[in-house]
């Protein structure tokens, strides 16, 4: 197969959708470093000669700060970045030191603005705290907890990255794999980073599967948007959360004030590790499942004529679209 294979439908619906920029988080190490972390059960590796998987799927920005961009030690991570950045693909939330992991990443949409991704990782997604970047040490953006400490942290590099006509995105690699509980703590922060940091988008990973979209005070919270593609067909265990099904997301946001205008998602499913358009069961059981995960949030999807959903809120049975 050609280095495009694995996007397969994918690649038309970005054709046709032509968002500004393609954001993922990247949930591997890109290298052959065999420096494996020691006591991690699961260790990923992409080759770098398939970097132009990547490529063909017109990536602007690869989020790296998750449980797996340290599987193959830290000359692992450094590879991993350079092949990224090599092959024209920025790269956020993992770097050499410190600095380097936490600077966000700035991608300037002609005509329109800039969008600012800051990225950071959690250990309740599995990640080892030591893979925390030092002064001198290879790692990621490590956030160590919720609290008001980290909020403020957080807030400080917003507003230090952050200009007039600016939107900032925050991708939060929390919380585990499977489950659709938004805990208390996690929804208060997305909250906070949005009322207190200046955030205009809350970008959350780490489960296999969608969870329920929250618009708060006209801003997105995606709580865990799932895989978009892996290489899980075939094992069994946890089979009621559908990990083969995904979605597309295609966020409008008002550069002026960072409102979500629109929602736009296309339910995907992967087969034969290829990204295909979601079937007619497909389709049903994520608009079932983004109701029911949303209603706590006030929010539903509603289906349109292209199998595509519209996020709108649920007031009194009524489809009411977000302001």
């Amino acid at each position: 197969m050609d280095f495009a294979y694995i996007w397969g439908d994918a690649l038309a619906e970005l054709a046709r959708v032509r968002p500004d920029l393609r954001i993922a988080n990247l949930e591997t190490a890109v290298t052959t470093s065999d420096d494996a972390w020691p006591d991690k059960g699961i260790h990923y590796r992409m080759h770098p000669g398939n970097v132009r998987c990547l490529a063909a799927a017109g990536f602007d920005c690869c989020v790296l700060a998750n449980n797996h961009v340290l599987n193959w030690g830290y000359s692992g991570l450094t590879e991993t970045v350079d092949v990224l950045q090599s092959a024209g693909i920025n790269t956020s939330g993992a770097g050499r030191d410190a600095a380097d992991a936490a600077a966000p990443t700035v991608l300037t949409v002609p005509g329109k603005g800039r969008v600012i991704v800051f990225a950071y990782c959690m250990e309740s997604s599995g990640v080892p705290p030591e893979w925390a970047a030092g002064w001198s040490r290879p790692g990621v953006s490590f956030l160590p907890d919720l609290s008001q400490h980290s909020l403020e942290a957080i807030s400080r590099q917003v507003r230090a990255g952050k200009r007039a006509r600016d939107l900032a995105v925050v991708s939060l690699h929390w919380g585990g794999n499977w489950g659709y509980a938004v805990s208390p703590e996690q929804r208060n922060f997305a909250h906070r980073l949005i009322d207190v940091a200046g955030v205009d988008l809350v970008h959350g990973h780490s489960s296999h599967h969608v969870k329920g979209v929250e618009v708060y005070r006209d801003h997105l919270i995606l709580y865990g948007c799932g895989d978009f593609l892996n290489d899980y067909e075939g094992i069994g265990g946890h089979e009621e959360y559908r990990g083969d099904l995904a979605l597309m997301y295609f966020p409008t946001l008002d550069i002026v004030s960072g409102r979500l205008l629109r929602l736009i998602m296309t339910p995907t499913q992967t087969r034969r590790f290829r990204v295909n358009r979601a079937p007619e069961k497909g389709v049903l059981w994520l608009m079932e499942t983004l109701n029911r995960e949303g209603k706590k949030f006030g929010t539903a999807v509603k289906r349109q004529p292209n199998d595509t959903f519209l996020l709108v809120q649920a007031t009194d049975e009524r489809w009411v679209p977000p302001r």
